[in-house]
């Protein structure tokens, strides 16, 4: 399901899951957003979250960002967060995410869906690898003077 702004609910437990799927409970869930803030990015309709639910639990999930080109109109998604609970993985449920996110980028009019991988992470780049087109690049953080604290 798309989440929107009464699902705020679903939307913590979906960090709670990507902070045991990363390894990252401080990103995750060390400084939680208020209601408000999250209520305002589920309104946003070029951030798509999707979770996939069993039984009213969350098991598994992606977030990700419509980005407007300037080079030529139209509009790339890129695919920022996905993880599936350990338990239920290998049974599909990653693919039908990306699935789903390629109607909403077909009704969204964007061109192409981009996710990056972490080398070593064989299971995410094999997936993606079965989607869609591999290309190797480089990715660099970089941190604005005075940044706040992440």
């Amino acid at each position: 399901m798309r989440l929107g702004p009464p699902d705020l609910a679903i939307m913590r437990a979906l960090n709670a899951l990507f902070a045991e799927a990363f390894a990252d409970p401080e990103t995750y869930c060390g400084a939680p957003p208020d209601d408000a803030w999250l209520t305002d990015l589920l309104l946003k309709p070029h951030i798509v979250v999707l979770a996939a639910l069993e039984d009213g639990a969350v098991r598994g999930g992606l977030v990700a960002y419509e980005l407007e080109k300037f080079e030529r109109r139209r509009r790339e998604i890129y695919i920022y967060d996905l993880a599936v609970a350990e338990t239920h993985r290998r049974r599909g449920i990653a693919t039908a995410l990306i699935g789903r996110l390629g109607e909403i980028a077909v009704e969204r009019g964007a061109w192409a869906v981009f996710v990056q991988a972490d080398h070593g992470d064989d299971a995410a780049i094999a997936l993606y690898a079965k989607l869609g087109h591999r290309e190797d690049v480089l990715h660099f953080d970089i941190m604005p003077p005075a940044s706040p604290p992440r």
